[in-house]
């Protein structure tokens, strides 16, 4: 499976996990309909993260759920920034301004990766 593919699984699973009530459509489109953007986005934060466990040579085990989780975010805030000039707010918010389910959903991911390294 791609790196972009395990990263948007997760992606999938923590919102269908954590996400209060009915989900966006476009949150859980799988990965074979999600645009290449996005999908090199996936591939590029899921490379981030992996690099990171490998270069901690497994110490960043010892991270908390929370440090985990904003790594993540601030990986992929900084692909919103590559791919869109002007990204939505949304897009690009700081950690604190993030839902619940979205961080849950973002330290999700970084274990999710953590397993395949």
């Amino acid at each position: 499976m791609s790196d972009g593919r395990i990263f948007r699984e997760a992606w999938i699973a923590g919102v269908t996990k954590h996400y209060p009530g009915e989900p966006k459509p476009g949150y859980v489109t799988p990965w074979d309909e999600t645009p290449e953007w996005e999908r090199e986005a996936a591939a590029a934060v899921y490379g981030q993260v992996r690099d990171f466990i490998k270069i901690s040579e497994g110490y960043a085990t010892r991270l908390t759920r929370e440090q985990k989780g904003r790594f993540v975010a601030i990986c992929w805030t900084a692909q919103m920034f590559r791919y869109f000039k002007d990204p939505k707010p949304g897009y690009v918010a700081d950690w604190v301004d993030l839902p619940a389910w979205q961080q849950e959903t973002d330290s999700d991911i970084f274990d999710r990766i953590e397993q395949t390294v």
